[in-house]
């Protein structure tokens, strides 16, 4: 049976002054014991031990606890708070040291200090309860935390950290300095939340940490909205977040899995994965990102299926030694390139659909640097659908572009490989290869191009085969400069303008075509004479006339013009 106690600082019959000496009789009868405060100010130090319950008689806000420096409350056994409002600085101001604790409609106030702090094999639940300035830290411990409001944390706002397992649910974290939620060695359940206006990540994961957050909303965050590295693990799914830096960070060794999840208007990018991160990334949209959606950079190799990338600039980049794999991407109504591969990356692309942007893909970087694109539709694009340069690699199996300016270019050393792949409806040409770059098409169609469907320019090799131009307004196929290569058993059909225009150095092998094959060899460009002034010798500063100069010649030769003088 528990025993009651009732405290007033007013007095009465049966009556303690203060929850101290109610306390310590509690303590004495050794019962479970339930502990009533009547509203009040108490300027106490409470230690708690056994089976007590503190409980406000006029509700939650009415009881405060309140100290100038120092802890305010040191649980030991079995206890529950309920309603107060305890008011610590410089120290944690609740402390769980052995048992179990739970706080209920009940508010802690840290003034440089830890709001909550649950100590090594402990359990600790906070339920429907605010905490201003302080955190909450589970060290080694087991939590719960339902319902509560944390504002303002002078660092983290709740701190999970050496082997603690805890779940927060259904709360608001607002206005940390640093994190909203830090799990770190450690493991974490995060549901329900909205996190707001953290000056860092207001999730975070570190030190091979295992976290979960599901069904939250994190917005108006000086860094990332959720990161994870230092070889965590974890899951996102049904997340929010808008107005992040970056929407998510992947980092060091980290290889989590994100789904169905929204990255809207981040400030930088919304997922971004680096330094041999990882991570599986699942029917996610990233929206209006302020510069890439998705980023792949320095070492990271993270995989992405099924996701929308909408407005913003670029659209997946891949860059610095990275990797990546993106299955089933929809691009579409961007300011920059869709889709880029830069510095030795390598990346594949498949089933991907890029609409409205002013480039599909651009790859640039040494030999290192390769993309593979299968399944892949380039539509309404301004510039090229796919642009190779530098000496990077690309190969294209069944990608179609359609309006747009170029299909598929590739200049300088660059290497482009098409297979099965079909331009429609250009206003420029259908494939190009310029400088010292290698263009290799088999079954390629070009229709409809508004002036060529295939051409090489400066010293490009072409070599093309079982491919077919219609319909192209100037030239099925032309070469310019030193290009060379080859056409074979390839088809120009159309009822306006030429058929090939070659420069004599490209193979024609079985060509069919019912319009005109202009040969035009181009000349090497005249240049005029190199003039090399050799001062080594005597200089005149004024008109010389009837003098012979030689030296370093065995024998010289002078001219006499027909008036007699000499030249």
């Amino acid at each position: 049976m528990v025993a009651k106690y009732f405290v007033s600082p007013r007095g009465g019959r049966r009556t303690y002054p203060d929850i101290t000496s109610a306390l310590s009789a509690a303590a004495a009868r050794g019962r479970a014991a339930l502990i009533e405060i009547a509203p009040g100010r108490y300027e106490e130090a409470l230690t708690v031990r056994g089976e007590v319950r503190l409980a406000a008689v006029d509700g939650p806000g009415s009881v405060l606890v309140n100290r100038a420096r120092g802890a305010v409350l040191d649980a030991f056994g079995s206890v529950s708070v309920h309603g107060l409002v305890l008011i610590g600085r410089e120290a944690d101001v609740v402390s769980c040291r052995t048992g179990t604790l739970t706080l209920e409609h009940s508010e802690i106030r840290a003034h440089n200090g830890v709001s909550l702090h649950a100590r090594p094999n402990t359990a600790v639940t906070l339920r429907d309860s605010a905490i201003l300035h302080g955190r909450v830290l589970f060290a080694g411990s087991s939590g719960l935390v339902e319902r509560c409001r944390f504002t303002d944390a002078a660092d983290n706002a709740v701190a999970v950290i050496e082997g603690a397992r805890v779940s927060v649910r259904d709360s608001w974290i607002g206005g940390s300095r640093l994190h909203g939620v830090r799990v770190s060695d450690a493991q974490a359940e995060i549901s329900g939340c909205e996190l707001t206006g953290t000056g860092k990540a207001a999730v975070m994961a570190d030190t091979r940490a295992e976290l979960t957050v599901t069904g939250c909303v994190i917005g108006a965050v000086h860094a990332e909205a959720i990161m994870f590295i230092e070889q965590s693990r974890g899951s996102v799914d049904g997340t929010r977040v808008t107005d992040a830096q970056h929407g998510i960070g992947v980092a060091s060794g980290a290889d989590p899995v994100v789904r169905r999840s929204t990255f809207t208007e981040c400030r930088d990018t919304g997922i971004n994965v680096q330094t041999s991160g990882r991570g599986r990334f699942e029917e996610c949209e990233v929206v209006a990102a302020g510069n890439v959606a998705v980023f792949s950079t320095k070492g990271g190799a993270p995989e992405v299926h099924g996701c929308r990338i909408a407005q913003g600039n670029v659209g997946i980049a891949v860059t610095a030694a990275a990797r990546g794999r993106f299955t089933r991407i929809g691009v579409e109504d961007l300011t920059g390139v869709a889709l880029r591969v830069l510095d030795e990356s390598r990346a594949v692309f498949e089933q991907v659909r890029v609409e409205r942007c002013p480039s599909g893909l651009e790859t640039r970087g040494n030999g290192g640097t390769a993309a593979d694109v299968t399944d892949a539709v380039f539509r309404d694009f301004d510039m090229s659908a796919v642009e190779v340069v530098g000496q990077s690699r690309v190969t294209l199996r069944g990608v179609t572009a359609e309006r747009g300016g170029v299909g598929f270019g590739v200049g300088e050393d660059g290497q482009l490989f098409v297979h099965d792949c079909d331009v429609r409806t250009v206003s420029a040409g259908g494939a190009i290869g310029f400088g010292k770059a290698r263009l290799v098409a088999r079954n390629l169609t070009v229709t409809g191009s508004e002036a060529f469907g295939l051409c090489g320019k400066d010293s490009a090799y072409l070599d093309v085969v079982e491919s077919e131009f219609t319909d192209c307004a100037a030239v099925g196929a032309t070469f310019h400069d030193a290009c060379a290569g080859r056409l074979v058993n390839c088809s120009v059909n159309g009822t306006q303008g030429m058929a090939v225009q070659h420069n004599g150095y490209v193979d024609l092998v079985s060509l069919s075509t019912s319009l005109p094959v202009v040969k035009q060899i181009t000349k090497p460009v005249e240049r005029p004479p190199t003039i090399v002034n050799n001062f080594y010798g005597p200089v005149f500063n004024a008109a010389v006339y009837g003098a012979q100069l030689a030296w370093n010649n065995n024998s010289v030769q002078q001219q006499t013009d027909e008036d007699g003088s000499g030249t």
